[in-house]
């Protein structure tokens, strides 16, 4: 028998469900929202259901927006021809920092079937069809250099070797295991510089 009410089991139990997030660090969480006149509970419910409800995907490259086209997309001085193929919306904005001036897409996520994530789950259908039509000239496969990373980058290379010209890999200035959201500026203009065909 809980001596918490149901209601509060309830909000550790989805606190702990995030990433990063334990047992402990969901019950403080819940207690702080509880007791704390600055952290609004309701604020916070109207910010979770607006990211779920009034956010898109871009039409082209699957980043967050508020309308079909991001403003990357929508930049004609960038260059269209080179599409970064990344993992999630985080790595958009730490390559956006090394002064990457291509186009990006966006998987949301990476092959892993232990976590049922296959093909279909991710946004490889909308990169195949975007690569068609001889426009794009150059893919980039900026997946993170760890086992799913490089198992979502041999099936790209695999799908478009017909189809795109150049597949190129980031350089592994990278370590192993890394997260591209945590990397500098300067390794990840080092590992674009020094990228390597597939």
């Amino acid at each position: 028998m809980s001596l918490l009410p149901p209601q509060i089991q309830k909000a550790i139990e989805e606190f702990s469900k995030l990433p990063g997030i334990g047992l402990k660090s969901a019950e403080r969480l819940t207690f702080h929202l509880l007791r704390s006149s600055k952290a609004s509970p309701e604020t916070l419910g109207k910010a979770l259901t607006d990211l779920k409800t009034q956010l898109n995907y871009c039409k082209h490259c699957q980043m967050v927006t508020l309308q079909d086209e991001c403003s990357i997309c929508a930049d004609a001085s960038r260059d269209h021809a080179t599409i970064l193929v990344v993992e999630n919306p985080l790595d958009v904005i730490a390559f956006e920092r090394s002064g990457y001036k291509g186009v990006y897409h966006v998987l949301h996520g990476v092959l892993s079937p232990i976590d049922g994530m296959g093909p279909e789950q991710l946004k490889l259908k909308e990169l195949m069809d975007r690569c068609k039509g001889g426009k794009v000239k150059e893919i980039i496969v900026a997946t993170n250099p760890d086992i799913e990373g490089e198992a979502t980058a041999s099936y790209i290379q695999r799908k478009l070797t017909d189809i795109v010209s150049s597949i190129t890999r980031l350089a592994h200035g990278l370590p192993m295991g890394a997260d591209i959201e945590f990397a500098d500026q300067v390794t990840l203009k080092e590992a674009i510089d020094g990228r390597r065909a597939l």
